[in-house]
């Protein structure tokens, strides 16, 4: 037997049915038409962000990053919450303007940029984060053709990394940012050519419940900070500080402590070097906001038996849920948390294998998990699918196409 992950505080049973935002899961299946179906619960998504600025000091702004969940009807809520938007793309960019997000509101980071992106980042006034001195002086030229003053801040790649992170992107030689030690010349660069320059972006890594590590990272993106502005020579107008908090998925893995997060941030905002004193300071979060507040809803289309193993065939798979499966930076694969969301309550029976539609051995849901006795037209819930889920799996693969999504 293979332990499920955590079940995420916030929902709800309703006469043996799951239930998001108080709707039972069938009722919201048939809304939608079919499944399978990925919904989303608007009040844990807006509790979230108000417990995140309880824990967190005043001073801090919190920015979503917009890759964790583009769903348009779920940013025009994050809207009307958060202080700022991440993007990495031109694809969001467009995404993000279309719900009516002010351009100022909205940051661009990410290696590999066109020069097409760059301009329709410039002309709509948002701030680029550049990653090298290349795309800082392509960023300039495409500038001065458009006759623009850009907003350009410099991604950092710090020498340190997030302990414990699912992925680090800082310490050592990385993709992302520019080396720490060749900021201060580019930044000069960037503001005698006119620039205005916004800062400095610094990411170390991601999905980390380790509230010791997260406050290390943060303590040392501060010192790094203030040593790269007084390089400068200048202070640092905007510091977006990054995020990496992680959500529970398997068994074992506990809640990140934010208030602790919060209390040590407090203690160093207290101390701020002289080039931090006027600092605008944000928080780029996305799967710790809206990653719980999801969930995948794909219905058993067959129950067979092999070699005395149950398998319980369902309609959807790794193509909309790709991070289930395993096949998202996992090396050893673990059980998401999961449930037979047409039988909440009723007692384990079996051990089971929920697998997707697809064709490959790679289409896995659980492993092995202790579940109630499913029957074909049951509906499987997987929890913990707010984030990087619909958009962050092969939706073309094998011609299944797209799963719905829904906001309550």
């Amino acid at each position: 037997m293979k332990p499920l992950g955590p079940i995420p505080p916030g929902f709800a049973v309703s006469g043996g049915v799951l239930a998001v935002a108080g709707v039972p899961v069938t009722e919201l299946v048939a809304r939608a038409g079919a499944t399978p179906l990925f919904v989303y619960d608007a009040a844990l998504i807006t509790a979230r962000v108000a417990a995140l600025r309880a824990a967190l000091p005043g001073r801090l702004a919190v920015h979503y990053a917009v890759k964790a969940n583009p769903f348009a009807p779920l940013l025009a809520h994050m809207a009307g919450l958060v202080d700022g938007f991440d993007i990495a793309s031109a694809g969001e960019l467009a995404l993000a303007l279309a719900t009516g997000i002010d351009a100022a509101r909205i940051s661009f980071a990410g290696p590999g940029k066109r020069d097409a992106e760059l301009a329709a980042a410039i002309a709509a006034g948002i701030t680029l984060n550049v990653e090298s001195e290349g795309e800082a002086a392509r960023a300039l030229a495409i500038a001065e053709g458009l006759s623009h003053v850009p907003r350009l801040a410099i991604r950092v790649n710090p020498a340190f990394d997030l302990r414990g992170a699912g992925m680090k992107m800082g310490g050592g030689a990385k993709p992302f940012g520019l080396d720490a030690e060749r900021v201060p010349a580019l930044a000069r660069r960037m503001i005698a050519a006119g620039a205005d320059f916004r800062g400095l972006h610094i990411y170390a890594g991601s999905q980390a419940l380790d509230a010791e590590a997260v406050i290390a990272a943060q303590r040392a993106t501060l010192a790094l900070a203030g040593q790269i502005g007084e390089e400068i020579g200048q202070a640092i107008p905007h510091l977006n500080m990054g995020g990496g908090f992680g959500i529970p998925y398997f068994h074992g893995d506990a809640p990140l402590n934010i208030a602790a997060v919060g209390a040590a941030l407090a203690e160093g905002f207290a101390a701020l070097p002289p080039a931090l004193a006027t600092t605008q300071f944000c928080l780029e979060l996305g799967r710790w906001l809206v990653g719980e507040a999801g969930v995948y809803l794909t219905r058993i289309v067959d129950r067979k038996t092999s070699h005395g193993a149950v398998f319980l065939v369902t309609d959807g798979g790794l193509h909309h849920q790709l991070a289930a499966s395993g096949n998202f930076g996992t090396v050893v694969r673990r059980n998401y948390p999961l449930a037979i969301a047409t039988r909440m309550g009723a007692a384990a029976a079996e051990e089971a294998n929920v697998v997707g539609c697809l064709c490959t051995p790679l289409d896995r849901l659980a492993d092995n998990a202790l579940l109630p006795r499913a029957e074909i037209g049951d509906i499987v819930a997987v929890f913990c699918a707010g984030a990087y889920g619909a958009s962050a799996s092969p939706a073309a693969f094998l011609g299944h196409g797209p799963a719905r999504e829904m906001l309550v």
